[in-house]
Parts: structure tokens; sequence; C-alpha cells
């Protein structure tokens, strides 16, 4: 088995201006946020970013790295709504392709499948299709002649997903109950990126929990990278939760511009290594705060 490990840096290295690129994971929940992180430093832009969509969204669009959005959603779960989203869609910073949440998945699929589209009921009826004057609907070939939309295959560039565990030649382990629908985005996409927790020896991703865990085959991916933490502020079940105090913090920096310029300086603009650490000083700095208050 090939060893496919690599750093964030090379991984962003790979990307290319004008990529569409989809981001795995699920509103505030097990996002490959270091990568994101990553891609803000980077000099890349006009981006088309899939996702079902949280903070990534969000952060990249602010950034003014993304020229479209294809998604379902974008939310921070326990917050509605993602303010920098909010803001790129109000002031049409970017193109929006919103579709249903069974259509999105279909897309993926379609992908994965190297099929052109999937059909469905999903849309009909609803403002999906005057929003998404692209979408065309097909007629069933057999004697029930039903009209159905044909989801177009999202095909991508690059996909980027997030787990628990992972091993060098690229397994991934997903130890929370949720596998989302990652692994059709690395079905869908030329290039697949699996960043991890931890990497660790093939032989013990069976101790980290039932065989049924590893989701991901290294055969759907070309690198992997390890990045502890590297979902935050989104939650990585069965390695932490969502992080709400820095959700809320988020949410209310980027409601006012200086207290935002503030922000971006302790958290964005700096690598990898310096967000990590600006964390841990927050936490000493709760911790301090709790015991000389007597919590």
């Amino acid at each position: 088995m090939s060893d496919k490990r690599a750093t964030l840096d090379q991984l962003v290295g790979e990307l290319a201006d004008g990529m569409t690129i989809g981001l795995g994971g699920w509103g505030s929940r097990r996002k490959p946020m270091a990568a994101v992180r990553a891609i803000l430093r980077s000099t890349l832009t006009d981006l088309t970013i899939v996702s079902y969509g949280g903070p990534d969204v969000g952060l990249l669009c602010d950034s003014g790295k993304v020229k479209k959005v294809v998604f379902p959603f974008v939310t921070l779960d326990s917050i509605a709504t993602d303010p920098l989203f909010k803001k790129a869609r109000q002031s049409a910073a970017i193109d929006a392709m919103e579709v249903d949440e069974g259509m999105f998945y279909l897309g993926l699929l379609a992908a994965s499948q190297r099929l052109p589209f999937l059909p469905t009921r999903s849309g009909l009826g609803s403002d999906v299709l005057r929003l998404n004057p692209s979408l065309r609907t097909v007629t069933s070939p057999y004697a029930d002649a039903e009209e159905l939309v044909a989801m177009p295959a999202l095909r991508l560039d690059a996909a980027i997903i997030h787990v628990n565990r992972a091993d060098a030649a690229g397994s991934g382990q997903i130890l929370g109950p949720d596998p989302f629908f990652d692994e059709l985005f690395l079905g869908a996409a030329d290039r697949r990126y699996l960043t991890a927790e931890r990497i660790i020896p093939t032989e013990e991703l069976a101790q980290h929990g039932a065989i049924q865990t590893l989701c991901i085959s290294r055969l759907l991916t070309d690198r992997v990278v390890e990045t502890p933490n590297g979902a935050h502020f989104t939650a990585c079940v069965g390695d932490y939760g969502r992080d709400e105090a820095f959700q809320k913090a988020y949410v209310t920096a980027a409601g006012d511009p200086e207290t935002w310029s503030v922000f971006t300086k302790r958290y964005l603009e700096v690598d990898e290594e310096g967000y990590q650490a600006a964390l841990r000083a927050d936490r000493a700095a709760a911790l301090d705060a709790d015991e000389r208050s007597g919590r």
C-alpha cells in the first residue's frame, strides 16, 4: 500500500484557481476546517464550492475566493444561519445554486457513478426549478410517462473530507454516528483528500471502533493529512463536540467590522499551528477566569 501522507500546504498546492471543490461534513459537523483555513491563507480564487454548508462556506465566501456555491442549506446547526454566507448571498457577491437536500445527494451519486444525471421527484411543484432555470425535466420511457427532474451530476475537481482516524494509505474511520455523504464527495471528485484527527497504523484501526466505522476506502483517497482538532469549531463526534462558545464568538464578530478584524487577525491570518495555539490560550484564560471566580 502506498504512503499517501501529505501536509496541508501540499494539499492546497495541488488545487488551482477556478476549481469546483466539494467539502464534506454537514452543517457545523465534521467539516475539514483546517483545510478550509489553509485555503483562506492561499492565493486561490474563482472557486465553486459544493457543500452541505456550514462555516466552511461562510468563511470562504467572505474571503472573496468564491464565485459560486452549490448547496441545499448553509447552517451552523445550533445557530440557524451563517452570517458571512447570508451577507454574501444578500449582496449577490456569489452565484448560488440552491437545491433540495435529496437532489444534492443525487447529484453527488450521479457523479460518483459517472452518470450525467439521475431522475427524481424532488423539486417538482417547488421554486427549485424556477430559481434554477438550467435544471431540466425528463419523461419516463415506460408506460407511466411520468415527468421527473433530471438532477445533473455534481462533478468535482477536488473533494476534501475530515474523519476521526486514518492510516497512511488513506483508509478513513468515522467514529461518530453519521458518515453523512463523505464517500460520495470523494467518488464524485478527480482529486480526493482526507484530513484526519490522527493517522495511525492500519492494524490499530480496529482497536478504535467496530469494522463498520471504516467508512472510507483507501481506493477513494489520493492524499491524507493529519490535522489534530482539524474540524474545529465544528463537531467531530468521537473526539470532541462543537465549540459552541467559539461559534457564538464567530457569529458576534461577523456582525461588527472592528471586532471581525480582531477575530481574523487572531484566528485566520495565522497558520494552523498559530490557530491551535490561540485556542489553547483561550482555554487557559477561561480556566483561569473560572478558578478566580470560584466556579
